[in-house]
């Protein structure tokens, strides 16, 4: 019995996080990986059913069943985060135009452009910049070290076609990786 319990438990902590990256892989139009995942997903959602509903109806078994479950979610939510698959697009609104932060954008890589706007008592101006979402966190200190008061809005683009974006990224990517070593 004690065997059956830590095999559901493990079972459900592998099952949950693959169930969920595979339905991020879907979002995201990775078909493959998510054909993948979902063969791994069945398979063991079969044998851990199958220990669940083997003989008699334990109880126990059942509720480690579910606890599994809810902790595979947190886990599959963390791997995800890592992961950090995608692109996102920042928004930042700004009370001033802060050339600085335009410039160093750019020298930096990401593609920005750069709107004014009527605010409420005052012009505006909006940065939009596209970047790899494992880059967000730096790109949003960067924000905040040349513009404190900014704010800031994330948003993840499914799609998007044209400019010189992939090309500054991957520079942008291999600059790092030389600067790491």
């Amino acid at each position: 019995m004690l065997k059956d319990i830590i095999l559901v438990l493990v079972l459900q902590l592998v099952y949950v996080p693959a169930f969920t990256l595979r339905t991020i892989f879907l979002v995201k139009g990775l078909r493959m990986k998510a054909a993948l995942l979902g063969l791994i997903e069945s398979l063991i959602y079969i044998f851990g059913l199958a220990i669940v509903f083997n003989g008699e109806q334990n109880m126990v078994v059942m509720i480690v069943y579910a606890l599994g479950f809810g902790i595979g979610i947190i886990i599959g939510s963390l791997i995800e985060e890592r992961l950090a698959i995608g692109y996102t697009t920042i928004q930042v609104v700004l009370s001033h135009r802060n050339k600085q932060l335009v410039d160093q954008l750019r020298i930096e890589g990401y593609g920005v452009t750069v709107y004014e706007g009527e605010g409420k008592d005052a012009l505006r101006y909006k940065l939009e910049v596209l970047t790899k979402r494992n880059q967000e966190e730096g790109l949003f200190e960067m924000i905040r070290d040349y513009e404190p008061a900014a704010f800031i809005i994330a948003y993840e683009p499914k799609t998007f076609k044209g400019g010189f974006l992939l090309k500054d990224m991957k520079r942008r990517k291999k600059k790092k990786a030389q600067g790491n070593d």
